[in-house]
């Protein structure tokens, strides 16, 4: 089911609220069960061909996931720093990441067999399931804690919620367990209240405008021209490379922001704030700063569960350069089966080893700091070179415009009318306009923060509240009047479907 639907919002979404208020004088299990089955029903909904009929296959595989990994956890709970448990901690995480491993990569591996020695040959092609990475990383976190003495006895269904509260369930925040579960602990016997629906529902109709209004729209200069790359004929031009890898870069920005804002606006309706999981990442000074505001729960997973286990910064600076590129190809592998993504996280990797050592330079040559301008603007060429291999069909094509950006197929501007796929007007403008919102707006956190709309956001950002200023939020009828200002315009352009980007993953 896509927050961005008809059904969601108008349906699914009122019926869940009403159904927890309705029970908040019930005994407290009986609301969590509520959200578990309403979550269940959220993600059971979903069905990868719609040609034939719904099939439960999907469901039970979370569900088996769930109960595998919580008996598991409290096994390990009660053997918590011990040998025994440490190697049952090893064989729970790796029958996890083997059951990810068939469904997303058994494909690829069978591809790349098959071309290296012609066995095993074509196979049928493997569905991926609804958002198994993330619940799989999700449970990987759980065990590893359990084993660390980190988690409670939870109940069942307090585990299965912490799985698969709807708002987080596709494509995340990556959530603790200790940061959701004592919140609905808190907030039992409250209800709903005034304030967390105002707040959930400006930042769901935020989401929206960014997701329906701003990426579905660049998508129609960042589609054609890809796929131009793509396909035989004519390579793209260097204007028409540069407007695509700019469209996608501004795409991705808004179409990940608005899920994240709507996420934790869905969640926030029901009294819980999750982590903090988007921060104007375009306006990051070195890569280093880019992976501390985008994604930052999968940036925080990688660090805690990847990057410290296999040694971190304690073995010296060239085992931290081996871990810190070992650990972003991994997270390029964790996005997708293919050869983009193992270049794109090698990429990734790339960047934080020279990063790294360009800030031991500075600091032994006493170097100043590179102008703010000048640092954002590297940094998002550097970041938008990594997103043209995160984009592309293949690596060809990845080359193909990559070769065009830089000149090597000419210098040509915009082609002309007969061979155009993008008119340059409908292509340049929209850019501008996410240009100018990336880098000159505040974003969602910083306009509602007087109302704390993630956990941690003076930590997460290094900035306290500061003062009130004229633009902040407040639950006043003028902000309303705005809220639906933003509503009529995602309303123009609300007249089809398409699914968040990190929905693939």
């Amino acid at each position: 089911m896509l927050f961005n639907s008809y059904f969601y919002l108008l349906v699914f979404l009122p019926i869940a609220l009403l159904g927890y208020h309705l029970l908040s004088r019930a005994p407290f299990r009986l609301a969590l069960g509520w959200l578990v089955l309403i979550s269940l029903y959220f993600y059971g909904i979903w069905n990868p061909d719609p040609n034939h009929p719904w099939s439960p296959q999907y469901l039970l595989l979370i569900i088996g996931s769930c109960v595998f990994n919580y008996y598991l956890g409290r096994r390990l709970s009660r053997l918590k720093h011990s040998r025994p448990g440490k190697l049952l901690l090893t064989a729970g995480v790796t029958a996890n990441l083997v059951l990810l491993g068939y469904f997303k990569y058994a494909g690829f591996l069978a591809g790349i067999a098959t071309d290296l020695t012609g066995w095993p040959g074509p196979i049928e092609p493997i569905i991926l399931p609804l958002a198994i990475s993330f619940f799989t990383f999700l449970q990987i976190a759980y065990l590893v804690d359990a084993w660390k003495g980190k988690t409670e006895e939870y109940h069942f269904t307090d585990y299965l919620l912490f799985v698969t509260f709807f708002p987080h369930l596709i494509a995340g925040p990556l959530i603790h367990h200790r940061e959701m579960m004592p919140q609905f602990e808190r907030n039992k016997d409250r209800g709903l209240r005034s304030k967390d629906l105002s707040v959930g529902f400006t930042m769901l109709a935020m989401g929206l405008f960014k997701k329906v209004v701003l990426a579905d729209y660049l998508a129609r200069t960042a589609s054609p021209i890809f796929a131009l790359a793509a396909a035989e004929g004519r390579d793209p031009t260097m204007a028409e490379a540069w407007a695509g890898a700019t469209a996608y870069t501004l795409q991705l920005y808004f179409d990940f922001s608005g899920y994240s804002d709507m996420a934790l606006g869905s969640a926030r309706l029901f009294g819980i704030r999750f982590p903090l999981n988007f921060h104007s990442p375009y306006k990051a000074v070195s890569v280093v700063d880019f992976w501390r505001r985008w994604h930052m729960t999968l940036s925080r997973f990688l660090r805690d569960y990847l990057y410290i286990p296999l040694g971190g910064n304690r073995k010296g600076p060239k085992r931290r350069y081996v871990n810190l590129f070992t650990t972003m190809l991994l997270g390029g592998i964790w996005h997708g089966a293919g050869f983009t993504f193992i270049i794109w996280g090698a990429l990734h990797g790339l960047y934080l080893c020279l990063n790294h050592l360009w800030f031991g330079l500075r600091k032994k040559l006493s170097l100043p700091a590179m102008p703010k301008p000048l640092a954002i603007g590297l940094t998002f060429l550097a970041v938008m070179i990594g997103w043209v291999f995160f984009k592309a069909h293949d690596v060809a094509s990845a080359n193909r415009m990559l070769a065009s950006m830089a000149g090597l197929n000419g210098f040509d501007g915009w082609p002309p009318d007969a061979v155009v796929v993008v008119k340059m007007k409908r292509a340049l403008v929209p850019i501008a306009i996410g240009l100018f919102v990336v880098w000159a707006l505040p974003n969602t956190q910083e306009f509602l923060r007087r109302h704390r709309p993630a956990l941690d956001i003076a930590e997460a950002t290094g900035t306290p509240a500061g003062p009130r200023r004229w633009w902040h939020w407040r639950p006043t009828w003028q902000w309303l009047l705005f809220t639906l200002v933003v509503l009529y315009a995602v309303g123009r352009d609300f007249d089809q479907l398409s699914e968040f980007i990190y929905f693939q993953f």
